[in-house]
């Protein structure tokens, strides 16, 4: 299942669950009256926020690190990132006690490079666009051996985002619609793996950035369109999509909304308030998009992921410009 192109099956899905168990949390769900009479839809929100590492990402990430054998662990993993998978990879690469080596551009939030060093990962900065990113990344690659598990271009990984959807589904009595951000598209391609077989009947939306909109702007044409280095204070979706995750969203996704990111600053306070849980921005990307197309939404049940949680406390968005 090492191979890029290799579509991950249903059963990859469920093989990924049974791995990854001992290293992810079964993470809650909640919901906001406020909320609901605010959209006119009844959310329920899976708080992947709650992972040990803050993020949706180490089921992915898990399930890349302890399917690997002996000899492949032995070299560690390596990885290029711009947060939340960095932090994920090196979570479970300690948990397996092997090394990890992350490429992060030097813009990442401290907090998250914080958060990849407690877990042991070893950091080397870049500048933040894809160019970069992959040219810094070939040659720590080159020099470590490390097995390559891409943060979203992964079929291990993409099974392994697969069982948030698995588990969101047991903990809510159906769903017409699940909502997640995209960026690269992993917890999108994830979630169109399990509903398909699971759920055919509930549709994937994805949310994303207006600055960074390559994904809308691909679906409408059919074809990825790639941004070298898009700008958007959701950090987390910065990056393209790629051969494997086109192919989900291009055959299951239903439609994409995009937000300002006025409009995601706007949501992400309102779940802070009113669902008490610290989110980042780009997990706010789904209730953006939901208040700004209301119409679509209203009368529906609706899941929506809280992708991540690791968020830098001294530099909160709304916080931004004022005198310290």
């Amino acid at each position: 299942m090492k191979d890029a192109m290799y579509i991950p099956t249903y059963e990859d899905m469920l093989a990924a669950h049974e791995r990854i168990q001992p290293y992810i949390r079964r993470t809650p769900v909640r919901v906001s009256d406020y909320l609901d009479d605010l959209t006119g839809a009844r959310l329920f929100f899976k708080c992947e926020n709650f992972q040990e590492p803050g993020a949706f990402k180490v089921r992915g990430a898990a399930n890349a690190v302890f399917g690997l054998d002996d000899a492949q662990a032995a070299k560690g993993v390596a990885t290029h990132s711009s947060g939340n998978h960095a932090s994920c990879l090196s979570y479970a690469a300690m948990r397996r006690g092997i090394p990890c080596n992350v490429v992060m551009p030097r813009t990442a939030p401290q907090a998250k490079k914080d958060t990849v060093r407690r877990y042991g990962g070893v950091i080397t900065e870049c500048e933040p666009s894809t160019t970069s990113r992959e040219a810094a990344f070939a040659e720590v690659q080159a020099r470590t051996g490390g097995d390559f598990v891409h943060p979203y271009n992964d079929p291990r990984v993409i099974a392994g985002q697969g069982t948030c959807a698995r588990e969101f589904m047991e903990q809510t009595d159906g769903l017409d619609m699940m909502v997640a951000p995209i960026g690269g598209g992993g917890m999108i391609s994830g979630t169109c793996l399990t509903l398909a077989t699971l759920a055919p009947e509930t549709r994937v939306i994805a949310a994303e950035p207006e600055q960074a909109d390559d994904a809308y702007r691909s679906f409408k044409a059919g074809h990825i369109i790639a941004d070298d280095a898009p700008k958007t204070i959701a950090d987390g979706l910065l990056v393209p999509l790629k051969e494997l995750t086109w192919h989900f969203v291009s055959n299951h996704v239903s439609e994409i909304y995009t937000a300002s990111d006025a409009e995601i600053v706007e949501a992400m306070k309102l779940i802070w308030k009113h669902l008490r849980v610290v989110m980042e921005p780009s997990s706010a990307v789904p209730l953006a998009a939901i208040l700004k197309n209301r119409d679509a939404f209203a009368g529906k049940r609706v899941g929506i992921i809280i992708t991540g949680g690791n968020v830098d406390l001294d530099k909160l968005p709304w916080l931004q410009g004022r005198d310290s």
